[in-house]
């Protein structure tokens, strides 16, 4: 017996969380109380960070016209990424790729400025400032999954105009558009594969062992 771990109810729940945690799209309007939203947002902001360098700033979005200026900028990017996929355009054209009208709450997730000045645990892996964000906007995912909300992650922007709206100082990026609030019901499945966009691959193919792409032996057998 650990005398560290949690009861197995308990672990359930974690383990339940993860697995029925969705990218949501839907949303019911609704509202999320105050007490609610700042519970989740300390949820995000125990997130693990390298260097406690704390990169994540949150922007609560309650001006309805910013909100409107933030879907446009989303369905401006929504045509871009279309033009680009090429002979899957339609097909992504058909996708509900956000929430923004919808949801009951708007974040905006972002990295602070002056990023440069933290070494220790970057020198080498600058970009683990977006991994310490990552951590705290996946901390809040699940945790509002626990409490029955939904949220989706809305990366279909350009940073540098997100940023211009929003008075960002220089230095700042925009790394996610977050949808949040009440929704009817959760996805089955990750929702783009519900609408055949794409296949989840198992995880047998995307673990190694020593070396890229090597399996266990055991498997082999």
């Amino acid at each position: 017996m650990n005398p560290h771990a949690f009861p197995s109810a308990e672990q359930a729940g974690v383990y339940r969380a993860i697995a029925e945690r969705r990218d949501m799209r839907h949303f019911s309007g609704g509202h999320v109380p105050e007490d609610q939203l700042r519970r989740l947002l300390s949820a995000a902001h125990q997130a693990p960070s390298v260097g406690l360098m704390q990169p994540w700033r949150f922007m609560r979005i309650t001006d309805q016209e910013l909100r409107a200026e933030l879907y446009r900028l989303v369905e401006s990017e929504r045509v871009c990424t279309a033009e680009a996929l090429g002979e899957r355009s339609d097909e992504f054209m058909r996708l509900k790729v956000e929430g923004i009208k919808e949801c009951a709450e708007l974040l905006v997730a972002a990295l602070m400025e002056g990023r440069e000045a933290h070494i220790f645990g970057r020198r080498t892996l600058p970009e683990m400032d977006v991994a310490s964000l990552s951590c705290a906007i996946q901390n809040l995912w699940l945790s509002a999954r626990a409490e029955g909300l939904g949220m989706g992650w809305v990366s279909l922007f350009d940073p540098t105009a997100v940023a211009e709206l929003l008075g960002m100082p220089e230095g700042s990026k925009p790394l996610a558009i977050l949808c949040l609030g009440p929704v009817e019901a959760f996805y089955n499945q990750p929702m783009l594969v519900e609408e055949g966009w794409r296949t989840a691959r198992p995880l047998d193919e995307l673990v190694f062992e020593n070396r890229w792409g090597s399996v266990k032996e055991t498997e082999k057998t």
